[in-house]
């Protein structure tokens, strides 16, 4: 493994999430007019906001403040809920597990939908089945999430009655946020399957691999899925990174009690210490999984451990 090559993604991984944890605490300060007053209203007395400016720090300088902040994430020092009085990292602690459920139910969908359809689609490309796949595949990037889940919940929650609508009191209330999410992911995915097994199948070490009788389901597996991982590698990596973002709108839609749901639940509380924490949390795991799949080329592909 290239141990240069680490280090060096991991620096600059170093140097992003540096970035990151700045423009996040700059949010605070981004918004129009004064936090405290936004998060008190006008009509609060003058020592209640005098109060909170000193409990949020705010009446420090801006650079004093910065390093306050980096200083206490280095202790995984979240700050205080404003609504809830009660350390962030506690609540998050009680949310995470939910939408890392939710995440892991989508990536399962999607793998499930998209390896076999990619795989189909580029044994027979032009064929009837490539066509049903890549109109799958066009649908499924045109829907939006947001109106997806509702027309799941009117089909097998409300008219056939099969699943529950909303919550997280059993296995079964998974299925259909997971389907959300999963679907869309799958159809970026097979596309990416299928493009990165097409440029592959006519190679000449997959012809040798056929000629000395090998079946076709080992050399696609064996052969050619190998030589064809890194593009779908990088798919994968980037739709999983995006996934926290996009289980906002999915969380909220059928009440799971994750980081998305309370990420709208903050806003709309005015809990900007909150706020910032679920902000940065995404932010920092997008980059954090994105490194990893940089990372996991060393592994795939030696071209990049030699270089």
């Amino acid at each position: 493994m290239n141990a240069g090559y680490i280090t060096q993604r991991l620096l600059g991984a170093a140097l992003v999430i540096l970035g990151v944890i700045t423009l996040v605490f700059l949010l605070i300060h981004l918004v129009p007019g004064d936090p405290v007053e936004v998060m008190l209203g006008e009509s609060a007395a003058p020592a209640d906001r005098v109060a909170l400016r000193h409990a949020l720090g705010l009446d420090q300088p801006l650079p004093l403040q910065w390093l306050h902040y980096v200083e206490g994430l280095s202790h995984f020092d979240l700050g205080t809920s404003l609504y809830a009085h009660r350390p962030i990292s506690a609540v998050f602690a009680e949310r995470l597990p939910a939408t890392a459920e939710l995440a892991a139910g989508a990536m399962g969908v999607s793998l499930l939908i998209a390896l076999p359809l990619g795989v189909m689609s580029a044994r027979r490309p032009d064929s009837s089945w490539d066509r049903i796949t890549m109109a799958f595949s066009t649908l499924g990037i045109s829907i939006p999430g947001f109106w997806l889940g509702p027309m799941l919940i009117l089909l097998f929650a409300l008219r056939l009655g099969w699943l529950p609508v909303s919550g997280r009191e059993s296995p079964a209330s998974l299925v259909l946020p997971s389907l959300t999410l999963g679907i869309g992911m799958a159809s970026v995915l097979s596309r990416m399957v299928r493009a990165a097994l097409l440029d592959v199948m006519r190679e000449d070490y997959l012809r040798t691999a056929r000629a000395k009788g090998l079946p076709e389901w080992r050399v696609i597996l064996h052969h050619a899925a190998r030589n064809a991982a890194l593009p779908v590698l990088t798919v994968l990596g980037l739709q999983l990174g995006a996934l926290l973002a996009g289980t906002v709108i999915t969380e909220t839609i059928f009440q799971w009690p994750g980081l998305g749901q309370l990420t709208v639940e903050a806003i709309q509380r005015r809990d900007y210490p909150v706020v910032q924490a679920c902000v940065l949390i995404i932010s920092v795991t997008y980059v954090l999984v994105n490194t990893l799949t940089d990372i996991a080329y060393t592994l795939l592909d030696p071209r990049v451990r030699m270089q």
